[in-house]
């Protein structure tokens, strides 16, 4: 195969990544707290046979050198439900994942049977002090201010733990909207903005991820089109040089 078809299908190849990331925002589009990601590409420039002796051009491929996240927050939506919260601004809520702490933006939180707060899949939101928030059974007026702390009729009862860190990129993603730290320390926000009653939404755009999506596609097949013209270039000149055309 020639150095045109193999340009070619790195560019496939970085097509095909990108359009699995972009049908991932799509999918999350409804997902609360979750930051879009995009696709990072760049150019591999290698000499050719001749680069030496003619002119010093050079092969630029297309290569995948990963994905980043777009921190832009999401647009607040009212729900009215004491458990459900929003940051307003940066950070993230933490909370227990059972290997170790977890982190999220998505602030849709309930109250399980021991009257833990907790995520949808049931792991515990945590507080400044290291431990599970917890509203006993005989309270039902749960109010939190802007600044984390956790009321009830009978008093306070807590203050949640809002962190941030250095390098939001590095966070990896575990799935069911959490994230792992890593190496990095996860630094408490002193000074938190918390929205009780809302819910962070997607910051994913659907109009801009389908038309990114129409546009990958018809990258993908003029890719595939230069393969085919490559491929019948390739077999006609064969068929002069072998005398059979």
């Amino acid at each position: 195969m020639e150095n045109t078809s193999y340009i070619a299908l790195s560019r496939q190849t970085a097509l095909w990544r990108q359009l699995d990331v972009v049908s991932n925002n799509l999918a999350n589009m409804n997902t609360n707290g979750y930051q879009a990601e995009q696709t990072l590409f760049s150019e591999y420039l290698m000499n050719t046979r001749d680069s030496h002796f003619r002119l010093p051009e050079k092969l630029a491929y297309t290569q995948d050198a990963g994905t980043y996240r777009d921190l832009t927050a999401g647009p607040l939506e009212h729900t009215g439900n004491p458990l459900d919260l929003a940051i307003n601004g940066e950070g993230y809520f933490e909370v227990e994942d059972g290997a170790g702490p977890a982190y999220t933006r998505g602030g849709r939180f309930t109250l399980d049977a021991e009257g833990k707060v907790v995520t949808a899949d049931g792991r515990p939101l945590m507080t400044d002090a290291g431990t599970p928030l917890v509203i006993a059974p005989n309270e039902g007026e749960v109010t939190i201010s802007a600044t984390g702390t956790v009321s009830t009729e009978n008093g306070p009862v807590g203050k949640l733990r809002l962190v941030s860190f250095e390098d939001e990129q590095k966070l990896r993603r575990i799935g069911g909207g959490l994230f792992d730290s890593g190496d990095q320390q996860a630094n408490p926000i002193t000074e938190p903005r918390i929205e009780q009653g809302m819910i962070e939404k997607s910051n994913v755009n659907p109009v801009v991820e389908m038309t990114r999506m129409i546009q990958v596609q018809r990258s993908y097949e003029a890719a595939n089109k230069l393969i085919e013209s490559e491929n019948d270039r390739q077999l006609n000149a064969y068929a002069v040089l072998s005398g059979t055309k």
